[in-house]
């Protein structure tokens, strides 16, 4: 089981790291998403990057939160080496262990339908497909996902929070349903 802990994400893991993340994302769907999250993204309040080692230390994946709206999370730059079984795994428990911790009722993140490897990992994980919105609304080459996290002990009752909509999206649909489900994954 690899450690995983916040770093900035200006190291040089960090940068090699998301930069692996950044040439695999191009491959598979001929743009990188660097543009979707600049460093200083995750140097915010309720934010988080955090990069996996191994049993040496060496620097296997990482990946990011940060807020998106009231009581929701956005996933991002989440990648693990390949290689590394159940690094994807890790990194997403921890996200969602801090995104709880955070305050936070929800992570949502976009992938592209394409990359069938990242839509499989996460709807194997309980993420369920919602409405784009934002920059991705209307584009038929995305797919958003979403989670509804346990609350916190002591937190409000469910109900007192906005559930997730689940709502349809015929593509996204379709692609899920042809995944493969991999242990890794690249977001």
């Amino acid at each position: 089981m690899p450690s995983i802990r916040a770093e900035d994400p200006g190291t040089p893991d960090a940068i090699e790291l998301t930069d692996e993340l950044s040439a695999a994302l191009a491959a598979i769907t001929g743009d990188s998403g660097r543009a979707s999250l600049a460093p200083d993204d995750v140097r915010v309040a309720r934010s988080r990057f955090v990069v996996a080692r191994d049993a040496d230390g060496h620097p296997i994946g990482c990946a990011a939160i940060r807020p998106l709206g009231d009581g929701v999370a956005e996933i991002k730059r989440m990648y693990a080496r390949p290689g590394n079984p159940s690094t994807g795994s890790a990194l997403l428990a921890f996200l969602e262990s801090e995104a709880t911790a955070l305050g936070y009722r929800a992570p949502w993140l976009e992938t592209r339908i394409v990359n069938h490897r990242a839509v499989g990992f996460y709807s194997a994980r309980g993420y369920r497909v919602i409405p784009n919105y934002g920059r991705y609304a209307g584009r038929a080459d995305a797919v958003r996902l979403a989670k509804q996290l346990a609350p916190p002990p002591g937190s409000p009752p469910p109900g007192s929070v906005p559930a997730i909509a689940h709502g349809p999206i015929r593509n996204a649909r379709r692609a899920c349903a042809k995944v493969e489900l991999v242990s890794d994954c690249r977001h």
